[in-house]
């Protein structure tokens, strides 16, 4: 039986900060737009975003988006895209000013400007000294984005269908994107959501990892879905690992906490930063800070029993300070490391916490791949926006703060072009392919008639180990090659999952084997790319890349600098030229990344 065709002029996938500010830009302009997510808008996983959002406001000192560009040229390892980082860092003040008119509560100054701290690798000058350029509401910023957005969406009428996951996308022969098809979680009815624009705003796929600051709903739906349509993954790669998850929990601990002035410990009480990065200290990029970590572990010099973790160390910090600027860091330690910080250390590690990849796209939010014509042609009908997209202003290492700028900006872009792209479009919508609807029940059916299968949970678990022991902070060139034939040998027995439970109603066996099918894809993409990239670059870190004149701390610009693009079928990897030229300025040439 035919699934209901329900038609809109633009179907959203995803409810998180991205998806909201895309919503917002096509519903104020009058255009019928449906959101699709997996929980209540609210509880979507930019809500763990607790730091604040980058923006060369100045408010306390001299700042301006030249500077916050060239930091992030040079904190993406030079792989992120000039174009793309400069029209993101001019954009920044105008989103965040509009991000407050929409009620957004930042604290604030004594003369009332909003209030900024200092984040990792964000400096004035062209990396002279730390500059405050991170916007901030306490330590909760992520949270009170979203019901800031979320608010303004409900009154300007989008339609939210909460607790429904999309399943595969509809294209027809010429490529076009013509919406998706999607589950209803209540009643397990499958219906087509027919639309002549459709965004991707699913966020990361950190669960990819044993170890992760990510929410269990961050299964990179959006990322497994555009790679079973023949979309290429881009910079998969890339893997950030946060400096400071709870040490046994993963839970997020705020870079804020070090902007705030916190201070990273070894078991010797010594300020090891002070060894790996001179000038930033604590402060510099998290690929440095989270490797100079795993050092000082590796080394003998860990803390507790097992000399596994380090301490971030805020005591020496007015306990005012502490319950004004970071009321929630205190919660979470007390809650899952049994310490309260305003008199002890927090235990910690680097953890799994986003992805530098996606799904490619340009700074309009269109979503691009290698054509007969150019490397980036435009996918009808398709746009992605925040971390499930690559449009690439990361590149190999995301500064912190960047990401919710990235979802402000690229939403807001996203949603932009397709508002232009709309009013010129016809009024009636394009006949669907009966074969890609057929698609996406033919991967339902296969769960509901799988017998003598393999166990979901074992299978994510496999999954999960083979990443964290293969893939992790440093990468070894034999741990990358087994760890291909693994993550192979796992995505044969995703193929064969079974469910026990065949029922409709809420059925959560069914939900976690479809969210398999697509963390598989991401995991597989990884792995594939981080074997072959013969280098080292931000966050990618391998021991057989030596540091040579020719090849700075064994990044090899000759060879590899380039964006890698898997594809799904025949698991193959192209390359793609990086942008590096700018739309109005000079292009920042290359140099050794140093802090």
């Amino acid at each position: 039986m035919n699934p209901t065709v329900r038609k809109f002029d633009a179907v959203i996938v995803g409810a998180g900060g991205a998806g909201l500010r895309a919503a917002i830009q096509l519903s104020e302009s009058g255009f019928k737009t449906a959101v699709i997510t997996k929980v209540f808008p609210t509880r979507s996983h930019t809500v763990a975003a607790q730091g604040g959002v980058a923006a060369s406001l100045g408010n306390s000192e001299e700042d301006n988006w030249h500077w916050h560009m060239y930091d992030t040229v040079k904190g993406s390892d030079w792989l992120g895209d000039q174009d793309a980082i400069e029209f993101m860092c001019k954009k920044a003040n105008e989103c965040v000013i509009e991000l407050e008119h929409y009620g957004m509560p930042f604290d604030r100054l004594d003369n009332g400007r909003i209030y900024q701290r200092p984040f990792g690798g964000h400096m004035s000058n062209f990396g002279e000294k730390p500059v405050r350029r991170s916007c901030a509401a306490a330590d909760r910023t992520g949270h009170a984005m979203l019901h800031a957005m979320y608010q303004r969406n409900v009154k300007a009428n989008t339609q939210f269908f909460v607790e429904w996951m999309a399943l595969d996308l509809v294209r027809d022969a010429e490529g076009e994107v013509l919406g998706v098809t999607a589950m209803d979680m209540e009643t397990g009815e499958i219906v087509v959501f027919h639309a002549k624009a459709t965004i991707f705003a699913t966020g990361g796929a950190g669960r990819i990892y044993y170890s992760s600051t990510n929410a269990f709903i961050n299964t990179g739906d959006g990322l497994g879905i555009a790679a079973r349509a023949g979309i290429p993954l881009e910079d998969m790669e890339f893997w950030q690992f946060h400096p400071t998850g709870v040490a046994g929990a993963g839970v997020l601990i705020t870079e804020g906490v070090r902007g705030e002035g916190g201070i990273l410990r070894n078991a010797q009480g010594e300020r090891f930063m002070e060894r790996y990065a001179p000038n930033a200290k604590d402060l510099a990029s998290r690929d440095v800070v989270s490797r100079a970590m795993t050092t000082e572990i590796n080394e003998g010099r860990g803390c507790g029993p097992n000399k596994d973790f380090v301490l971030l160390d805020i005591t020496h910090l007015d306990p005012a300070t502490i319950m004004k600027r970071l009321p929630g860091i205190r919660e979470i330690a007390i809650q899952f490391a049994g310490v309260d910080c305003i008199k002890e250390p927090i235990p910690v590690v680097p953890t799994c916490h986003y992805q530098m990849g996606g799904i490619p796209t340009n700074y309009n939010g269109q979503v691009v791949i290698p054509g007969k014509r150019s490397q980036n042609e435009i996918v009808p009908g398709f746009y992605a926006a925040g971390e499930c997209a690559c449009a690439s202003v990361h590149g190999a290492n995301r500064l912190g703060t960047n990401s919710l700028l990235d979802l402000l900006v690229f939403g807001k872009s996203a949603g932009e072009t397709a508002v232009e792209t709309l009013k010129l479009s016809p009024k009636a919508h394009k006949d669907l392919p009966q074969s890609e609807i057929d698609r996406a029940l033919a991967r339902v059916d296969r769960l509901n008639s799988q017998k003598d299968g393999a166990n979901v949970h074992e299978t994510r678990l496999a999954m999960q180990r083979t990443m964290q022991k293969h893939a992790g902070v440093f990468r070894f060139a034999d741990l990358l090659k087994e760890g291909v034939e693994k993550i192979l040998e796992v995505q044969k027995d995703v193929q064969r999952t079974e469910i026990k439970d065949k029922s409709k109603v809420f059925n959560t066996a069914r939900i976690e084997a479809l969210e398999l099918d697509n963390l598989i894809e991401v995991a597989v993409s990884t792995m594939i790319s981080a074997e072959a990239r013969k280098e080292s670059r931000g966050a990618h870190v391998r021991n057989d890349c030596p540091d040579t004149a020719e090849c700075p701390d064994g990044r090899d610009d000759k060879n590899w600098l380039k964006h890698s693009l898997w594809y799904k079928e025949g698991n193959r990897l192209d390359y793609k030229s990086v942008k590096l030229t700018p739309l109005t300025v000079e292009t920042i040439a290359l140099k050794k990344r140093a802090y």
